[in-house]
């Protein structure tokens, strides 16, 4: 799929291969040429996403089903940003810290923009870029990080299956139940074991 398709996502969710650069991390980082990566590619490593309308996020259909179906129950906004995240600096090493979860991670940005980087098949990083209106699901026991880019802002919208339980799991963490589950459900197939061995 190319950036000029007709998936409305793309137009507030992007993706591309990432450099091995140790340049500032709120860059985009991308490859050169660049390499971008269709949404349904991401699909098949678990990675959800959505195109929803962020100025009527209290009144939207489509959310409110989107929460329905996938029993999202709680519900609450976090921004960050250096004005408004106490802790700020700590708080966005942690962050861009390789970790899971035991759980879903979901965030729908209505307002700034971020990138959540994912680890492919190969265990090579997939930039998510999220802007305004975009809502993405990360799979229980995916590898991932988030950061901000330059804009320094971002308020997203964090949606949970009953309490919410934030816990990350730095790598290496893969004796995780919802590790081997996300390994079974994703990565056995293409990756052929490669990206299983987090000491690799």
């Amino acid at each position: 799929m190319t950036m000029g398709s007709a998936d409305k996502r793309e137009e507030v969710i992007q993706a591309w291969y990432m450099d091995d650069s140790d340049e500032d991390q709120r860059l985009p980082h991308h490859r050169e040429p660049k390499e971008y990566i269709s949404l349904d590619k991401l699909a098949e490593l678990g990675v959800l996403s959505w195109r929803l309308d962020a100025d009527n996020y209290e009144n939207d259909e489509e959310l409110k089903k989107i929460r329905e179906e996938q029993g999202y129950s709680y519900m609450d906004f976090c921004e960050v940003c250096p004005e408004k995240l106490p802790n700020y600096e700590e708080k966005i090493k942690n962050f861009f810290e390789e970790h899971l979860h035991t759980d879903e991670e979901i965030r729908y940005c209505v307002a700034g923009s971020g990138y959540f980087d994912v680890r492919d098949h190969n265990d090579k990083w997939i930039r998510v870029w999220v802007k305004k209106g975009g809502m993405i699901v990360l799979p229980a026991g995916i590898y991932h990080r988030f950061t901000l880019d330059t804009d320094n802002y971002i308020k997203a919208m964090r949606l949970f299956v009953g309490d919410p339980i934030w816990t990350p799991y730095n790598r290496p963490h893969d004796h995780l139940p919802a590790r081997k589950e996300y390994i079974k459900n994703f990565l056995r197939e293409e990756g052929g074991g490669q990206a299983v061995d987090a000491a690799a």
